[in-house]
């Protein structure tokens, strides 16, 4: 297959908008290929990030999208066998790949791949470890699922040897089921966690931690392991054959977090190694999820070579993701934030993250289920929990509901029923548009409304800020 890449220059990309096809769309523009894509449709930032990369998308699939001289095509896993493009693809024999072959084919054989992986926090510990080894000088290359502030942008092409990637349990394509992390031929890695989750494709946590027993297989005998002290993690790492080091708060980590406390807007801790104290870490980011994804690039870049100055310098400076506790806007003292959550536990951390950062403030949680877990009644209680330490909570209708049988969908009603017989307060409201108007008329200064999806909400966001500044900003 690698010599086959030495001959491919033209390149279409079917399903381009998503995060990591845009990602990858824009890796090989950089490296000189010529890039072109289709999709349904292009939206904010996918289509701002290929409209700066000068990468074309055709909207709707259709094989005339497929140029006559296109040397080979990647097809994301969003898409279907019968798709036109796909179906064209095959009628004319033009060899293809999944997203995470092609990432492996064009940028992995040279490079030393730093896979983070679990069900939680992948995102920001990679766009982390990213920007600590840029600060660092390692220069690396990176793929990852969220826009990096440091960056505006979810990739770099790198010349240094290591190349993070933020490495994904769900399936790769149509016609490859597996897990996308199992391509990227992992050097080093990190595993921040294991739960239920894609419960579309994992029937059980054990079928998701035989996934990640396939992972850990894969490091050589030479490459480490960064572990979590989450209880599925280290039984999941005795498969490794290779080095391991862990990280947390048990009391038998290897790197541990102590006396937590703020000052200044950062987020500070005793950063203990074998419970010794090394240093003391001041970070900008808020809760105990990120202190754990902080021990995890700080052991994997310390054993990378960086100096522990180094490391504290780019933690610092590290300015976050879009899309996790991300301030859209702030009106007349009512902070509306943007944040990914759509799992119960992750959305429990945000909120303990919120009330450590916020404690004064009263919390108001929108979420829309939209995620295939979310949108399942797999955690129809485990919403409930999650959602009771909210001080108002607001429920949208389940995306695209009528794709999912009724036994088998979340019913937010319910929800919101056992929220009111906890004696706390929520509502359901169907769309987004509805929930803007019933805030703007409720909203106090004080708020904080943390908007929670894995998709655009019907815009939701800047709907609501512009809505508040129409309410609030004097004529």
């Amino acid at each position: 297959m690698e010599n086959q890449a030495q001959r491919i220059r033209k390149i279409h990309l079917i399903a381009i908008s998503g995060v990591g096809m845009a990602a990858i769309a824009g890796l090989l523009k950089e490296a000189g290929f010529q890039v072109s894509g289709s999709d349904a449709g292009v939206f904010p930032p996918m289509s701002t990030l290929l409209e700066r990369a000068g990468i074309p998308c055709k909207i709707g699939f259709d094989p005339s999208h497929i140029d006559p001289d296109t040397d080979c095509v990647i097809i994301g896993n969003a898409v279907s066998a019968d798709n036109l493009e796909v179906v064209e693809t095959l009628r004319r024999g033009i060899p293809y790949y999944s997203m995470p072959e092609a990432l492996r084919l064009f940028f992995l054989n040279d490079r030393k791949p730093l896979v983070v992986s679990g069900t939680h926090g992948k995102t920001t510990t990679s766009s982390l470890l990213s920007f600590v080894l840029t600060a660092g000088g390692l220069d690396p290359g990176v793929m990852v699922g969220g826009i990096m502030k440091n960056f505006n942008t979810n990739h770099l092409l790198g010349k240094g040897s290591h190349f993070v990637i933020e490495g994904d349990e769900y399936n790769t394509a149509f016609f490859d089921k597996g897990p996308k992390f199992l391509h990227y031929r992992p050097y080093h890695a990190i595993l921040t966690s294991i739960e239920l989750d894609h419960t579309d494709i994992y029937a059980s946590l054990d079928a998701i931690k035989d996934a990640f027993k396939q992972f850990v297989r894969l490091l050589p005998k030479d490459g480490l392991l960064v572990a979590s002290d989450d209880p599925a993690v280290l039984e999941v790492i005795k498969e490794a054959s290779c080095q391991t080091t862990t990280y947390g708060f048990h009391p038998e980590a290897d790197w541990q977090a102590d006396g937590i406390y703020s000052a200044e807007g950062l987020t500070c801790f005793d950063l203990l190694h074998h419970h010794e104290k090394i240093a003391t870490v001041k970070s900008p980011m808020i809760g105990r999820h990120n202190i754990k994804n902080t021990l995890a690039v700080i052991a994997l870049t310390h054993h990378i070579g960086l100096s522990l100055d180094a490391i504290l310098n780019g933690i610092r400076l590290f300015q976050g993701v879009a899309r996790r506790q991300d301030i859209v806007g702030e009106v007349n003292d009512i902070i509306v934030m943007d944040d990914f959550a759509h799992h119960p536990t992750a959305i429990t951390e945000t909120f303990l993250a919120l009330r450590l950062r916020y404690p004064t403030k009263r919390l108001w949680a929108v979420f829309e289920p939209k995620s295939a877990s979310s949108r399942r009644n797999v955690f129809q209680k485990e919403f409930v929990t999650a959602f009771a330490s909210a001080d108002v909570t607001i429920l949208a209708n389940v995306f695209a509901s009528e794709k999912l049988a009724e036994e088998i969908r979340l019913h937010p009603r319910q929800v919101i029923q056992d929220l009111s017989a906890l004696g706390k307060e929520g509502y359901f409201i169907p769309t987004a548009d509805e929930i803007v108007s019933f805030l703007v008329d409720r909203l106090q200064p004080n708020d904080l409304v943390c908007i929670m999806s894995s998709g655009g909400f019907g815009g939701i966001y800047t709907k609501l800020v512009a809505s508040l500044k129409d309410k609030f900003t004097p004529e």
